[in-house]
């Protein structure tokens, strides 16, 4: 257990090795947090629920580290609000690191005389630190995408492994379905309750929506008419002015867009990505198909390859039947969010291994893209 711990918390730290000391502190957006906040919130987690609470003697590193790096737990104290996180130009990014260095030395204490006691919680705090790993790429991305330099992260990075060319639909069946999680192994709370679901015959797409694809929904003029759209999304594109997918950029009659690699033409056969709920269901609209609910997805997921894109489903965010929020702060991980939000299906690919299981529920607002996030396509059999 220990050398897991470490090997999270250095994979961590690695995440953000190509940074400038410049990159660590920027926040271009609300949804977006600086590298630097990342490294700090995920360790004032195990500061916080861990060597705080069950540590005898544990002295805090900084007496004020736990109002800067509380993301969104009211219940432990008040924080700074979020869209604040890019003006902590103090503590440095050394400071920061000394802070992940002194956690992980009584950690490491801690683990070596009490880790089977609290095993559960030790398996949360890892898998929330991989959850902020994602993040960290993601929000790389979008604070180097929005540099007017376009500078790579990695060239040789790859965020399409492989491009399924099979674009046939998977015919389901109607009747009883099992979904959630059951047996061993570490799960969220969100995936509890496994319950039987009613579904009527269905089909899906066994390869996800390509750049090519979509660009024939920009080219028909699908950001212009509004038939294709919901009511909220057709004002979010209008008040913002969105007519192409995020990242994407039309340079003398071509197409280009930032990827983690560095600028480059957008290849028509990959997969699209950075795609909202919004988007995701007007082009499925456009096409004359829709978006698999989460229950038909989970369903259905052993008839494709999934797990390069987190998939949009036409679901709401919402307990499972029998849902029971855990007691304290740690109640707030995931229950609270369960209200105006949209389930993704799958994984991507830049989600931590052990994240992408058929049963794990995503979840983000409807008109939010900086994910890697993509397409499948649903039709009801008639």
């Amino acid at each position: 257990m220990i050398d897991h711990y470490l090997n999270i918390r250095k994979h961590s730290e690695e995440i953000c090795a190509p940074l400038q000391k410049e990159d660590y502190v920027v926040q271009p957006i609300v949804d977006v947090s600086p590298p630097k906040w990342h490294l700090a919130h995920s360790t004032w987690f195990w500061e916080e629920f861990v060597l705080a609470k069950y540590h005898p003697g544990y002295k805090r590193f900084h007496p004020r580290y736990s109002f800067l790096f509380n993301s969104y737990y009211n219940s432990v104290g008040d924080r700074v609000l979020r869209l604040h996180r890019g003006n902590m130009s103090r503590p440095t990014v050394d400071e920061i690191l000394s802070y992940r260095a002194h956690v992980d030395e009584h950690m490491v204490a801690f683990l070596k005389a009490q880790s089977k006691a609290y095993t559960e919680l030790i398996a949360l705090g890892i898998n929330h630190e991989q959850q902020h790993q994602e993040l960290l790429y993601t929000d790389i991305k979008y604070i180097l995408g929005h540099n007017p330099l376009f500078p790579a992260y990695a060239e040789e990075f790859k965020e399409t492994t492989s491009v399924d060319a099979d674009h046939s639909f998977a015919e389901m069946g109607g009747g009883n379905y099992s979904v959630g999680f059951k047996g061993d192994g570490f799960s969220f709370d969100n995936e509890h309750g496994c319950h039987q679901v009613c579904l009527e015959p269905f089909s899906i797409r066994k390869s996800l929506v390509t750049n090519g694809e979509y660009l024939a929904f920009i080219e028909a003029g699908g950001y212009k008419h509004p038939l294709h759209w919901h009511s909220d999304a057709w004002t979010w594109i209008v008040e913002n002015r969105i007519d192409s997918p995020l990242y994407w950029h039309p340079v003398d009659g071509e197409w280009f867009r930032y990827a983690l690699a560095g600028y480059e033409k957008v290849k028509l056969d990959e997969p699209v990505t950075h795609i909202s709920f919004y988007e995701a269901a007007a082009f499925a609209a456009w096409n004359g198909a829709r978006l698999p609910t989460e229950f038909e997805w989970e369903a259905s997921c052993n008839t494709f390859a999934w797990g390069q894109r987190w998939e949009h489903t036409n679901s709401a965010y919402l307990p499972y039947p029998g849902y029971f929020r855990p007691a304290g702060a740690i109640g707030e991980y995931n229950g609270k969010f369960m209200v105006n939000q949209m389930v993704l299906r799958g994984g991507s690919v830049v989600t931590p291994p052990g994240h992408s299981r058929k049963t794990y529920r995503n979840f983000f607002h409807p008109q939010l893209r900086w994910q890697f996030n993509g397409i499948r396509l649903c039709k009801d059999k008639l």
